[in-house]
């Protein structure tokens, strides 16, 4: 197994993320076979977990906490994170974190995160009221932390900014990184700013919710003859090896046969060769979708609803390949007379357009994209009603 050094922790490369656990027809956890994943990861080295308060409907943390009482405490490092971004204000972090212990079985978290710092719950996680910043804080400092970091789908500026105002008491950032996100959403700007700053990376969706695991022929064919003895999504971590700042990289694991190749792909450090890393990066365009927009913000000037039309058409591009939920939460923070769907179609920015871009299709189609979420506040009443019934049921 490759280990990466974090602060005087020997962190395994490879994580076990604990979205996308095996499911029985029902839809519930596959408690038995996740056991046998996790246990079969921890003998072959790995040594970090990763889940969350939200992941498969708030019992993640109940059947990893099960799968992990087998091993001694010391010998993995527990991660989680506080649902700061949809919980009800009348429910304090204290609560919250209480109850995590206990649905996990443990004393104390290794790596605790503010889960989804974005544009919009940002300004949750800094409200006074609630003092979240400053509670997990203190919890470090009586050991019940012991490495304290977000995780975050914001833009670059957002990060930023962030990182200015708590930089001093957050340690790592984790960020979803991978070949094809490295243009699409700008996470090499991302991923150079924290190593800029000092600021560990950890990973998450490094095949991409599966889209780097499964590549269409077409496309695949672009790798060379050894191709067909390694997974697609060997590929893709084998792209991160490549980056010296990434502590811990993320897999979403569904299957054993997806924990064996795993384990096979980190038994040592073999990061793409020249001619892997073009051709994965060949991949990566190939992947894309993309409205063929350049940002020379011609469309801006004579728009009368005053649209920022290329960030709307950037992150449109973004659904297209497959990122809907991400740039749903990004637009949702912003004004909604600056939404795509406050777009009056009256022609002024296709005229000037060098591209000769439709853009009041483009924006209609992507406003029809974004209807199909749910929205902030019945996420938000979700997650505050499993809350309220597991601290009753706790």
């Amino acid at each position: 197994m490759i280990y990466r050094e974090f602060l005087g922790e020997k962190l395994s490369l490879l994580g076990f993320g604990a979205m996308r656990l095996p499911q029985n027809e029902d839809g519930s956890i596959n408690e038995k076979l996740t056991s046998e994943m996790i246990g079969y990861a921890l003998s072959h080295g790995v040594n970090y977990i990763d889940t969350a308060f939200p992941y498969h409907n708030s019992l993640s943390e109940v059947v990893v906490g099960k799968a992990l009482a087998n091993y001694p405490r010391d010998s993995f490092y527990l991660a989680t994170k506080y649902p700061g971004h949809t919980i009800a204000d009348s429910y304090d972090p204290a609560s919250t974190f209480e109850l995590q212990l206990k649905k996990c079985g443990v004393d104390y978290f290794d790596f605790y995160l503010l889960h989804n710092v974005y544009e919009k719950s940002v300004a949750t996680y800094e409200d006074p009221r609630w003092g979240i910043i400053d509670y997990f804080v203190e919890q470090k400092k009586a050991g019940r932390i012991k490495h304290l970091g977000f995780s975050t789908h914001g833009d670059l500026p957002l990060i930023k900014e962030f990182v200015e105002r708590h930089g001093d008491v957050l340690e790592f950032c984790q960020i979803q990184l991978n070949y094809l996100d490295w243009t699409l959403q700008n996470a090499k700007e991302k991923y150079e700013y924290l190593t800029e700053m000092g600021m560990p990376v950890l990973v998450m969706e490094s095949a991409r919710g599966g889209k780097l695991a499964a590549l269409p022929d077409d496309l695949r064919c672009l790798l060379d003859s050894s191709a067909e003895e390694r997974s697609d999504a060997s590929y893709a971590y084998r792209w991160l090896e490549g980056l010296d700042n990434v502590a811990v990289i993320l897999s979403g694991m569904s299957d054993m046969e997806q924990v064996v190749d795993n384990c096979k792909t980190f038994e040592k450090l073999d990061p793409l060769n020249e001619k892997e890393y073009a051709a994965v990066m060949q991949i990566a365009e190939g992947l894309k979708d993309s409205v063929p927009c350049t940002a020379c913000r011609y469309c801006c000037d004579g728009c009368p609803m005053q649209l920022d039309i290329p960030y709307l058409l950037s992150k449109y591009n973004q659904i297209r390949a497959g990122n809907a939920a991400t740039v749903f939460m990004q637009v949702e923070a912003l004004p909604e007379d600056k939404h795509p769907g406050a777009c009056i179609s009256c022609g002024k920015c296709v005229q000037v357009c060098p591209q000769k871009i439709e853009i009041p299709g483009e924006l209609a189609k992507m406003a029809a994209s974004l209807s199909e979420f749910p929205g902030w506040e019945n996420i938000s009443k979700q997650r505050n009603a499993e809350l309220k019934e597991q601290l009753n049921k706790w």
